[in-house]
C-alpha cells in the first residue's frame, strides 16, 4: 500500500456510504492524531485504539449520525496531499473549507492540526486532507 492515509480516509467514506455505524482500520500514530481530531470537531461519535490478535494496531471508530434525520455527519472527506503530488502551505495561503464550516487538516512541525489551530499557532505544513 503507497498511501495509508488514504485508504484510512476511503474506508472511513465507504462506511458512511453503506450507513455503517463502526468502521475498523488499520492504525498508525499519523491515524490515531486524524481521528482524535475528528472526534474533538464532532465528525465521528467515539474511536478506540486496539491491537488484534497479532499485536499490529487497529483504530475502531463509531459514524455519528443525526437522531432523526439518519444523516451523517460528515459529508466529504477529500485527500489533498498524497505520495505522487505533495501540497503544502504557508499561514498566509492556509486554505478555507467551505468558507470555515469544513476543516482542514494539517501535518505541521508542531503535530498534526486542523486549519484554525495552525493559523493561531502560526505554522504552516503539509495539507492532509479536507473534511466537511
Amino acid at each position: 500500500m503507497t498511501d495509508p492515509i488514504a485508504d484510512f480516509l476511503t474506508r472511513i467514506r465507504n462506511a458512511v456510504k453503506a450507513n455503517h455505524k463502526v468502521v475498523e482500520a488499520p492504525g498508525s500514530k499519523i491515524k490515531q492524531e486524524i481521528t482524535k481530531i475528528l472526534y474533538e470537531q464532532g465528525y465521528i461519535l467515539a474511536y478506540k485504539f486496539e491491537n488484534d490478535a497479532k499485536g499490529h494496531p487497529v483504530i475502531k471508530i463509531a459514524l455519528k449520525y443525526h437522531p432523526q434525520t439518519k444523516v451523517n455527519a460528515i459529508k466529504e472527506l477529500k485527500r489533498v496531499s498524497r505520495p505522487g503530488l505533495r501540497c503544502y502551505t504557508n499561514v498566509d495561503q492556509m486554505p478555507s473549507v467551505i468558507n470555515g464550516l469544513g476543516i482542514a487538516i494539517l501535518s505541521t512541525s508542531k503535530g498534526i492540526m486542523t486549519d484554525k489551530k495552525a493559523r493561531a499557532e502560526r505554522v504552516g505544513g503539509e495539507v492532509l486532507c479536507y473534511i466537511y
